[in-house]
């Protein structure tokens, strides 16, 4: 069995220590989230186990097998931007791999100039070389990669792709590779929803293990069967799924509090005893002392991160906020905006997302007033205080400290109750510790240089948000925190993302561009659309005309024979199953610190509430005929 196993690693950066001697094993077929706020070292533990970087003098901290291979999507993958798409994913040294390459590269030649004689020659040896290397079931499987990822124009060099286009030819390529083990950072960012739908089933029917870092909860519950999490410096380990490790946690915290406040008691009465100063402390009270200075170190072992919060009051917003009529735009003769009409108003909530490359962040930036509309009117209300969160931080002087780069905002905040808030305590509020406001922008981690722009943009108190892609790049922990004061928020929302755990917690409306200034308004919540978008695709395949005709059907007007005998037990079932939901449920809630026993119940209760959910469906069906 190939495994990869880590023992005591340690690595520090500056004053934070990332890794404190942290141990673990990755087996084939485990998919393992890992997890953690935001300068935790999420991105320095990937980098270790690629070799690209390593820890502090721990020779033989990671073991792996000779042939282990190892393929890495970094978030800030750097290509040649002279090579070409398939020059630039078809990367890999292994023969197949290489014979693949060969293979697209004459194809291609072929195709530009089929008379040419040194185009047929190199294209009879690539396929030779293919048939040799038996390199054809590779090549189909690429190409299927690359279809479902969007890539379609491998002639192009890469320095003529957007962000978003190098992004996805990375993954293509580690994806290609088929490694051993698969590091993703942030595999979904600027993926559409389709393609993190097809990663999904990609990845769970992966023949080698996966580590990834990635902020799409539905994703990492879909995909997952085991969570690390990273936090202060120390890494945990839950079997399980996303909602199992949320629950898991949830009970490792509480269990943790509890035992810290029993050690607080006891080091009370310990220390009133030992300051009393009892004369003639002998040897029978030497092993008191011990157990006095045991408790005196082991205090405040539990590590909490504090509470995220965003306290800022919004400015007032009047009944006009912004407007666009007719709205006409294009790109280099691509139409974005076809009289396009959209009246936000305060309290609105709105998510933009469909295709990539649509035009969703032009219309952002349309909405910011930073591009002008082609044709038509855009209209911003007066008492507007717009704030707009782009995919890239604005200009930050790496030599300036952190909280000299908030006060250029404001010196002080109001909070929605009235009060003032330095920016010292916002900084806290915000898991800045103090020790480190004084630190240069340029040593902070991408996704806490992220959070520390969020929190600018946040201090002047705006009434509008837009925010383009605010997942990408924020850990799971600013997330949350930014979903519920977005839920309070008492000004305009307005969101471009695919991240459909945040719309659907966030948004009530939804703009879905379907390309070439086609534009769907959907009133509901992302989840929704998708299912409803999967039940018009069927019934539109259904409803397509038939090249042969075929003999009618006789329409079903009761049941069979064995649906009756299941029709005659199917209430039972239901309520046995029933039954042992409750029973399942009220295991866990009187669980105490047994993580490994509350994660196997976890893991059956969602094995009999899916069973549940099939046999309620089937009792639909079959009553539509037993009632007959």
């Amino acid at each position: 069995m190939n495994e990869l196993k880590v023992n005591e690693l340690t690595k520090t950066y500056g004053e934070k220590t990332l890794f404190d001697h942290i141990s673990f094993h990755i087996h084939d077929k485990e998919r393992i989230g890992l997890i953690g706020t935001n300068g935790t070292g999420k991105t320095s533990l990937l980098n270790i186990l690629a070799g690209k970087d390593s820890g502090d003098g721990d020779i033989g901290a990671i073991q792996q097998p000779n042939d282990y291979q190892i393929g890495y999507l970094s978030q800030d993958q750097e290509f040649d931007p002279e090579l070409t798409v398939v020059e630039a994913v078809f990367q890999g040294e292994t023969p197949i791999i290489q014979a693949v390459r060969n293979y697209e590269l004459a194809l291609l030649a072929l195709a530009e100039d089929g008379l040419s004689e040194t185009a047929q020659k190199q294209y009879a040896q690539a396929e030779e070389r293919m048939n040799k290397e038996d390199a054809w079931t590779a090549d189909t499987d690429a190409k299927i990669i690359l279809q479902k990822l969007g890539i379609e124009t491998l002639h192009k060099k890469i320095g003529e792709l957007s962000g978003g286009q190098k992004k996805r030819v990375s993954l293509a390529q580690v994806l290609i590779e088929s490694p051993d083990l698969l590091l993703l950072d942030e595999p979904t960012n600027h993926l559409d929803y389709e393609a993190i739908s097809w990663l999904e089933s990609f990845l769970n029917g992966y023949r080698g293990a996966i580590l990834m870092v990635t902020h799409d909860r539905y994703f990492l519950d879909r995909v997952t069967n085991r969570i690390f999490e990273l936090s202060f410096g120390k890494l945990y380990e839950y079997k399980g799924n996303y909602e199992a490790y949320i629950i898991a946690k949830a009970e490792r915290e509480r269990v943790g509090v509890e035992q810290e406040e029993k050690r607080k008691q006891l080091y009370k009465q310990e220390l009133e005893w030992m300051r009393a100063g009892v004369k003639a402390r002998g040897t029978k009270q030497q092993a008191r002392q011990d157990r006095f200075h045991d408790l005196k170190e082991n205090l405040h072992q539990v590590n909490q991160k504090g509470q995220l919060e965003i306290d800022v009051a919004t400015q007032r917003l009047g009944k006009k906020v912004l407007e666009v009529k007719d709205g006409r735009y294009e790109i280099e003769h691509k139409s974005i905006l076809k009289d396009f009409d959209l009246l936000i108003q305060a309290k609105d909530r709105i998510g933009i997302t469909g295709k990539n490359g649509a035009g969703k962040s032009t219309l952002l930036n349309i909405l910011a007033g930073r591009l002008p509309l082609d044709s038509g009117i855009y209209s911003i209300g007066e008492t507007v205080n717009l704030a707009y969160y782009t995919q890239q931080n604005e200009a930050m002087d790496p030599n300036q400290r952190m909280i000299s780069y908030l006060q250029e905002a404001a010196e002080q905040v109001q909070r929605t109750d009235g009060t003032a808030i330095g920016v010292a305590e916002l900084l806290e509020r915000f898991l800045f510790p103090r020790f480190m406001h004084g630190t240069i922008i340029g040593k902070l981690s991408g996704g806490e240089k992220r959070r520390l722009y969020l929190l600018k943009l946040l201090i002047g108190q705006p009434n509008v948000l837009l925010l383009d892609e605010p997942t990408n790049d924020l850990d799971i922990d600013t997330l949350t925190i930014l979903e519920d004061y977005i839920q309070t928020f008492k000004g305009a929302v307005i969101a471009v993302s695919h991240d459909r755990y945040f719309l659907d917690k966030t948004m009530e409306k939804l703009l879905v561009f379907q390309g070439d200034g086609q534009i769907m308004t959907y009133y509901g919540s992302m989840s929704d659309y998708l299912i409803a978008n999967k039940e018009q695709a069927k019934k539109a395949s259904k409803t397509e005309p038939k090249t042969t005709k075929e003999p009618e059907k006789k329409e079903k007007t009761k049941l069979t024979y064995m649906e009756q005998k299941e029709w005659d037990t199917i209430e039972t079932d239901i309520s046995q199953l029933e039954e042992r939901v409750a029973q399942l449920t009220e295991e866990m809630n009187h669980q105490g610190d047994d993580f490994t026993k509350l994660q196997q119940l976890q893991t059956d209760l969602s094995t009999v509430e899916q069973e549940l959910e099939e046999k309620m469906e089937r009792w639909e069906y079959l009553s539509e005929f037993a009632e007959n």
